[in-house]
């Protein structure tokens, strides 16, 4: 049972999803009675973000009668999931669990441009550091070269560009490596990208392979041709379908979201029969589907998550990783990490090591969930927050806050300084000059003040967080280049000053300081030892320019010249015994700002108060600031946990419901006792897309003047989530339902907003996405679907998944509007399911 697929509901064991067994729990179904066993596979889906909550909602509202069995891959804490349902139901649960793997794996690094795989991590587990230095070392090789290439005015190109998985001069670094792997025989091999365009790209670089004898390719044109042949003669020449062909003949597939349905489904199949033996797939492969390999290839260490780049984490490294090994048929599974950039040692471990993703509760309200507790007797939404995961998760925290808590307190009491009140005035009145001192710098560091004076040769003072570096000098500087779709960068970031610097050695230089991330340069340590390097460092981390230039030569590569500067730099401090001469802001700089001069002054009083004060002339002064500032840091850290564990001991998202339950009161679909009024009952039938929105779409009467075609055209607003890239342009027929529903959003958002609950009008508005209207119209017009692929730049895949979800609201709407006893709209939504539901957008799954 799913939402458009319903076979033999009369049986003994119903296989389902979670929606439909949360509607049964709702609706008070007859086989809720009934059910003895309720089994829940993957059970670690309950983290995800969006469908994860009615994982929990579906937990909380089973009968304590039922019994449940878990299924799962590791989940670090599977024992606190075990405590929460045993509380929740009253009844024991056993943790079964086993870290053992039947196929034991081996962890490879493949360096960008270079020749051979480095064994990182072998079967046994073992972390092998001198091969992971070896395969850097390549990196680095590579990378000098290509920075070699581009300053002999050569055709160098970053690792960013193509040199990296592409093709330019050569054979690309992922045609070497499926060439090596046929070569040893270790496919099938699946080959995990980051993006469905990159998941195409690379295997239309393999064109040229051919993997697959005179049987195999026959076999696969045998089961392509059946496994098409229930489509319509048009269908069966999309570009998708013509296109796939060729490439799986030679063995070669690709998986992703963006494939039609009956594809991934054929492809799916050809891999499982061992007539596909590379696959170029996204991660979506890796979940849910039992299809191993031999061997796994990531082309990147990297991933865009939505927000931002990051490092694969653990889990989902686990997760893809998994893949590589069959059981019974390889004696271990190979793993081969494709390294375009640099990477720590610990970074590497925790990835290829980590332990799986710990699962967490992805629990949030939502006005579907709220009106329907409401309208089932003798439970509440309430009820619901007591019980969920997210508060029990948060309460399991307070035995480990308050203990740390203590820790702290003790150590604060702990801590006795002398002559305390004169100490926190001379403490307190530091601080103040030190965040003056903080707003001057940042006015100065501005680029329209300090430009004009990062000259070659100035003498600078850099100090990255607590780290002072003392002096160095000004090579040269430049703007912050960021990639393209990115915001620029704030105005601490927004230039890059190479800098002569006195550093520990070891360090590594392109690191730089002041730009966000870990760096490996450190001070000069006590033992004095140093080297000078050049080092990139961003606006932020200067602390201060000098009024003194020394000259410089325009190479500073040979060890002598290198030298030399450092010899200048110790120099100039020998003629200052007081201190390097600064540039002053306003004499020398000419910064006019009146705001400034107020600053500059309000420092001087103070600095004045501080340097009058007895204990800065005090021997111990050092010795007493340091005491009495550890106990000020301990007192705000035994204050930020008491707040945590307030936080922890008070029901999760109360707040959040008081303010829900006051839009649900204001709007009319509840009254003041909290009782379900016309518009709530219609709202708990609406799951697919925001309830709120439609509802009071449907009774301002808006869908009573559009045709069959405007209305399911206006109702993908509410279905389409991903991204296109083109901008839409919609007739009158379509965009006058548009406004009309942006005007509805607008007027929600206010309401929510004065019922003191965090949303951003903007974004709320911009989240009913119309690229798809014109799609879905032309297609409840008859359109064929090779027509309507025309009309958005959306994957064919991304598509259908469209419209599936628009044909499950339709069947919501349409059972809303029965549930008022309007025929009328309730005949309009079916009629919109019959026009949308037909050809391949509807066809019928190959495992049914």
């Amino acid at each position: 049972m799913t939402g458009d697929v319903t076979i033999n509901p009369s049986a003994s064991c119903l296989v389902m999803t979670t929606e439909i067994l949360r509607s049964m729990l709702y609706r008070g179904s007859e086989v809720m009675r009934e059910v003895a066993w309720v089994v829940f596979d993957e059970v670690h889906y309950m983290r995800d973000a969006s469908r994860g909550v009615v994982w929990e909602e579906t937990m909380i509202l089973m009968p304590h009668k039922v019994h449940y069995v878990f299924l799962s891959a590791t989940i670090p804490n599977a024992l606190q999931f075990a405590e929460w349902i045993t509380k929740i139901h009253e009844q024991p649960c056993h943790v079964v669990y086993t870290d053992f793997r039947p196929t034991p794996l081996q962890h490879y690094l493949f360096p960008a441009g270079g020749e051979g795989i480095h064994l990182v991590v072998d079967e046994k587990s073992n972390f092998r550091e001198e091969n992971f230095q070896k395969a850097i070392a390549v990196l680095a090789e590579r990378q000098q070269m290509q920075e070699a290439e581009v300053d002999a005015g050569g055709s160098g190109r970053g690792l960013k560009g193509k040199g990296k998985k592409g093709k330019k001069d050569g054979p690309s670094d992922i045609y070497k490596i499926v060439k090596m792997i046929m070569t040893k025989n270790y496919h099938p091999v699946i080959v995990f990208c980051f993006s469905k365009k990159e998941c195409e790209a690379l295997a239309l670089q393999m064109s040229k392979l051919d993997f697959n004898d005179d049987d195999e390719r026959e076999l696969v044109g045998q089961i392509f041709k059946n496994a098409i042949s229930s489509l319509s003669e048009d269908d069966r020449q999309l570009p998708q379908i013509e296109h796939i062909l060729p490439l799986l003949k030679r063995g070669i597939g690709i998986h992703h979201s963006g494939l039609l349905p009956i594809l991934k489904e054929v492809i799916e199949i050809l891999f499982q029969e061992g007539l596909l033996k590379v696959l170029f797939a996204t991660e979506t492969f890796s979940i849910g589907l039992n299809m191993p390999a031999k061997t796994v290839v990531f082309t990147s260490v990297r991933k865009f998550d939505g927000k931002d780049f990051r490092w694969v984490s653990g889990g989902e490294y686990i997760q893809m990783s998994g893949r590589a090994g069959r059981r019974g048929l390889d004696d271990r599974g190979i793993v081969i990490l494709m390294l375009d950039e640099k990477m720590e040692p610990a970074v590497a471990k925790g990835m290829v090591k980590g332990e799986a993703d710990r699962l967490n509760s992805a629990f949030h309200l939502s006005y579907n969930m709220i009106l329907n507790l409401m309208r089932v007797e003798g439970i509440s939404p309430e009820y619901m927050l007591e019980r969920c995961f997210f508060q029990f998760q948060n309460n399991a925290s307070v035995p480990t806050l308050e203990a740390e808590k203590r820790e702290l307190e003790q150590q604060r009491d702990a801590i006795t300084v002398e002559n305390e009140t004169e100490v926190a005035e001379y403490y307190d009145l530091r601080q103040q000059v030190e965040a003056f001192g903080a707003d001057i710098r940042t006015i100065v560091h501005h680029p329209q003040h300090i430009l004009r004076f990062l000259q070659t040769g100035r003498l600078v003072r850099v100090r990255d967080g607590d780290q002072d570096f003392g002096w160095g000098v000004i090579v040269n500087y430049q703007k912050n280049q960021t990639p393209k779709g990115k915001p620029d960068p704030p105005a601490s970031q927004a230039y890059i000053v190479d800098t002569a610097l006195l550093c520990a050695p070891g360090g590594t230089a392109s690191d730089g300081l002041g730009r966000g991330g870990s760096s490996s340069i450190r001070p000069v340590g006590e033992d004095g030892k140093a080297e000078l390097q050049i080092v990139p460092v961003a606006l932020g981390a200067l602390d201060g320019l000098s009024s003194i230039r020394i000259n410089l030569k325009k190479d500073l590569r040979s060890k002598e010249d290198r030298d030399m500067v450092r010899k200048s730099i110790r120099e100039v401090q020998k003629r200052f015994p007081d201190g390097v001469p600064p540039l002053d802001p306003i004499e020398h700089m000419n910064i006019k700002d009146e705001t400034f001069k107020k600053l500059i002054r309000k420092t001087e009083i103070l600095e004045g108060k501080l340097f009058s004060s007895p204990l800065h002339k005090s021997p111990r002064c050092a010795e007493l600031y340091s005491q009495y500032a550890e106990k000020q840091m301990l007192a705000a850290k035994v204050k930020e946990a008491k707040k945590k564990i307030r936080g922890a001991l008070s029901v999760i998202q109360l707040e959040e419901l008081k303010c829900r339950k006051r839009v649900l009161r204001r709007l009319g679909y509840t009254n003041a006792a909290d009782v379900i009024d016309i518009k709530g009952r219609v709202a708990c039938e609406i799951s697919t897309g925001d309830e709120l929105m439609l509802t009071e779409l449907m009774f301002n009467g808006v869908f009573n003047d559009l045709t069959v075609e405007q209305t399911v055209s206006l109702l993908s607003c509410f279905v389409f989530q991903e991204k296109s890239e083109q901008a839409t342009k919609l007739s009158d027929e379509l965009a006058g339902p548009l406004r009309i529903l942006q005007e509805t959003a607008r007027r929600i958002a206010k309401l929510a907003k004065e019922s003191k609950l965090e949303i951003d009008e903007e974004e709320y508005v911009a989240s009913f996405r119309p690229e798809l209207m014109d799609v879905v119209y032309a297609w409840c017009n008859g359109a064929k679907f090779s027509q309507v692929i025309k009309l958005s730049d959306v994957f064919e895949g991304s598509l259908i998944r469209a419209f599936r979800r628009l044909e499950e609201l339709l069947r919501q709407m349409s059972a809303a509007a029965k549930a008022i006893g309007n025929t009328e709209l309730e005949v309009k939504f079916a009629e919109g399911i019959n026009k949308i539901k037909r050809d391949i957008v509807f066809a019928a799954s190959l495992y049914l």
